[in-house]
């Protein structure tokens, strides 16, 4: 009998040499469900990143009713992308480019924080990228992000916990047409209250990309950092009280900015329904 795995991306590895296909449980926090399929990662959802629904859903790119429409048509979350496709709703190229963005950074977003214990279960349906995603890229993906962060800002755990705030006459710069749109749609989501999660859910963008927007923004000094870091805008190194998560969670291409949804496990057609259910 094989020892057991020393973390998930050893797991990971391990079950895409058996070809698992099924879900990874990973409790902790934020934690999250890893939808495997022949031992490809097909989907990740984590209440630290937002799903590929979200992302579809935030921007308009497919309408609320049109998505209920077609997840009671097909109810299998697994063949719910090849419905979309075949109804021209969207294009196969570009849905595999949300499905895998939303992969790598749930991922990232997992590992901001260690994980707890683990467990395997049989598949459950899950709106999947195809083929999927070699654990190894994976996780090589992930390090660089982590690396990149640490190296422009700090630690990217901490940077999740900040809440920015506009600087002193950052509205008539960031509004004068010189930003790029992504820039400006993350300027115009912060307002001293929101953690980059936050703008990340409430955009339907992937955490990854709003944190070096943030970096980015505060290069410009189009905003500052909030309670939390020291004057020069690094993190401090004093202990902290953990905050309450305030949502209501080869190179990886980035989907292109896509209603703010609750994160969680829930299926795609749930997602609209809470959604709609808040108001």
């Amino acid at each position: 009998m094989a020892p057991p795995a020393r973390n998930v991306p050893a797991l990971l590895l391990r079950l895409r040499e058996e070809d698992f296909s099924g879900t990874v449980r990973v409790s902790g926090l934020p934690g999250g469900s890893i939808h495997l399929r022949n031992g490809l990662v097909g989907a990740i959802e984590t209440p630290g990143a937002p799903t590929v629904t979200s992302a579809l859903l935030t921007s308009g790119r497919i309408g609320d009713e049109v998505w209920l429409a077609a997840c009671a048509a097909e109810p299998d979350a697994d063949r719910l992308g090849g419905h979309l496709v075949a109804e021209g709703l969207i294009s196969a190229a570009e849905l595999e480019v949300v499905c895998t963005a939303a992969v790598f950074d749930a991922a990232f977003a997992m590992a901001l924080s260690p994980p707890g214990s683990w467990e395997l279960s049989d598949r459950e349906p899950a709106l999947v990228a195809e083929p999927g995603v070699e654990p190894r890229q994976l996780t090589e993906e992930t390090s660089r992000r982590m690396a990149l962060l640490s190296r422009l800002w700090g630690p990217p755990g901490e940077l999740t916990r900040v809440r920015p705030a506009p600087a002193a006459g950052a509205g008539p710069r960031g509004s004068d047409g010189w930003l790029a749109r992504r820039h400006r749609d993350v300027l115009d989501s912060v307002n001293g209250r929101r953690t980059p999660r936050d703008i990340a859910f409430t955009l339907g963008r992937g955490l990854y990309a709003v944190m070096l927007d943030l970096i980015r923004l505060e290069a410009l000094d189009l905003i500052q950092w909030g309670a939390g870091t020291t004057a020069d805008g690094r993190p401090s190194t004093a202990p902290r009280v953990p905050q309450a998560d305030t949502t209501t969670a080869v190179r990886a291409p980035e989907a292109a900015p896509l209603p703010k949804r609750r994160p969680g496990g829930a299926s795609p057609a749930q997602d609209v329904g809470q959604k709609k259910k808040g108001g």
